[in-house]
C-alpha cells in the first residue's frame, strides 16, 4: 500500500489506485523486496534490484541500457522532478513525496473523479500516457493486462462501479 492514507489522498480508491500503478510499473516481487517499490531504479528486477538509498532528491540515475532516469515507486522521470517538488512543495523523495507527485499526475489526467466513482478502465486509459506498463499508450514497451490491473486495484480496496 503507498505511505499517504486515504484521509490524505482524497479516499481509499486513489490509494487503491496508487497500488495498482505501482504493481503494473514494478510488480508484487520487486514490491516486496524493496522499500515498498519507493527506492527502486528503473530496470530492477526480482533477481536483480536496483536501488538508491538516499531519499533526499530524485537520484538522477541514468539507466545507459534503457535511457532512462525513472526512479521510486512511480518510476518518475528525473525532469519532472524539480516542477513537481515546487509544486507541491515537496521536502524530499520520499515515500509520501512520490504518493503525492503520483496522485498529482492521476489530476492532471483528469482521472480522479473516475477513480473516485470506480470507473477503473476508464481512469487507466486516462493515466496510459504517463505510465507505460498501463494499457493504451503507444510506448512500445509491456503493458499488463487491465484485468490484471483491476485484480491489483481491488485487492488493494479499490471498489468498481
Amino acid at each position: 500500500m503507498p505511505t499517504i492514507t486515504p484521509a490524505q489522498a482524497g479516499g481509499a480508491n486513489r490509494c487503491a489506485f496508487l497500488d495498482a500503478i505501482a504493481n503494473s510499473e514494478i510488480g508484487p516481487a520487486l514490491l516486496a523486496e524493496t522499500q515498498n517499490g519507493y527506492n527502486v531504479l528503473v530496470g530492477s528486477t526480482p533477481a536483480h534490484p536496483l536501488t538508491f538509498s538516499s531519499y533526499a532528491t530524485h537520484p538522477d540515475i541514468l539507466n545507459q541500457a534503457l535511457n532512462s532516469t525513472a526512479a521510486g515507486r512511480y518510476q518518475l522521470l528525473y525532469r519532472y522532478w524539480g516542477s513537481y517538488s515546487k509544486m507541491l512543495n515537496l521536502p524530499d523523495f520520499g515515500p509520501l513525496s512520490q504518493d503525492k507527485i503520483a496522485l498529482q499526475q492521476i489530476r492532471e489526467c483528469n482521472a480522479l473523479l473516475f477513480i473516485d466513482a470506480g470507473n477503473f478502465a476508464h481512469a487507466v486509459a486516462l493515466c496510459s500516457r504517463i505510465w507505460a506498463s498501463l494499457p493504451g499508450n503507444d510506448y512500445g514497451q509491456h503493458q499488463n493486462a487491465i484485468a490484471l490491473l483491476q485484480s491489483y486495484y481491488t485487492a488493494a480496496g479499490g471498489t468498481l462501479a
